[in-house]
């Protein structure tokens, strides 16, 4: 048997490698650490008898995995997430393990599933309604509260936000009508609480508005150049690796 974990916490993904190879299940134990590669994965490889996936990884919301490839093996969530979302996967009857892992839950959620797949087509329908639960519950930011001088908060509509960028460790959101203000969130925070159909992270420094992109570029080895509205502190650059999605991102979103 062939088991897929999606973990992009290092130390946690090789202990639940560990906790699998002791309980002896599966012959083939792969490790992968984001949505882009995860996907990659199942439009390149059979699928695999079973999918670990950690819901908060570093590209995104892991849901958004089932949004762009087919998945039909089991899953079992890996999270330290809320608890209106646990919530959710008891409702539901899909399992979850809750961080840190130890070996005797792991056990329990395998024994689980087996039970489970006897049921055919249980795990697939409870599996779509645990996705239609937590987009319904997954609320995106609508205002930030920034801090200015004077010990002051000013509020500031996402729907003002020309894009988000960093720069030696310093997180600034730049408005359409060019203004910038430092915040205390990392970019990777930032960028679970917009709306991935109004903002698309375009690379490690950047994260962009649909609504401020001027025009693209074709840019050296397939990959795009963006250009906004706004003012840039240097070139925004999608990678060839992404250039599919971001296309799909700008065509079919709000």
């Amino acid at each position: 048997m062939k088991a897929l974990i999606v973990e992009d916490e290092i130390l946690a993904a090789q202990n639940l490698r560990k906790i699998l190879e002791d309980l002896g299940s599966f012959d083939t134990i792969n490790t992968l650490d984001s949505i882009n590669s995860t996907i990659e994965y199942f439009r390149n490889n059979d699928q695999p008898d079973l999918l670990f996936l950690d819901i908060h990884l570093a590209d995104g919301l892991a849901f958004e995995i089932f949004d762009r490839v087919q998945v039909d093996c089991p899953v079992i969530f890996v999270t330290a997430y809320d608890e209106y979302a646990l919530k959710a996967f008891r409702v539901n009857s899909i399992d979850y393990l809750l961080k840190p892992l130890d070996i005797f839950d792991v056990k329990r959620s395998l024994d689980k599933l087996r039970r489970f797949s006897r049921t055919s087509g249980f795990i697939d329908n409870e599996l779509k309604n645990l996705i239609s639960y937590f987009k319904k519950s997954t609320a995106y930011k609508s205002n930030f509260l920034i801090p200015v001088k004077g010990d002051k908060l000013m509020p500031l509509k996402t729907d003002d936000i020309g894009y988000l960028y960093i720069d030696h460790g310093v997180v600034k959101i730049f408005t359409l009508d060019g203004k910038a203000y430092n915040m205390e969130n990392t970019l990777d925070e930032l960028e679970a609480m917009l709306d991935p159909e109004l903002f698309f992270r375009a690379n490690r420094q950047f994260i962009i508005a649909r609504k401020a992109v001027k025009d693209i570029d074709f840019w050296f080895n397939s990959k795009l150049s963006v250009n906004l509205k706004v003012q840039t502190p240097e070139k925004i650059i999608v990678s060839k690796a992404r250039v599919t999605e971001f296309k799909t991102w700008f065509s079919i979103g709000k």
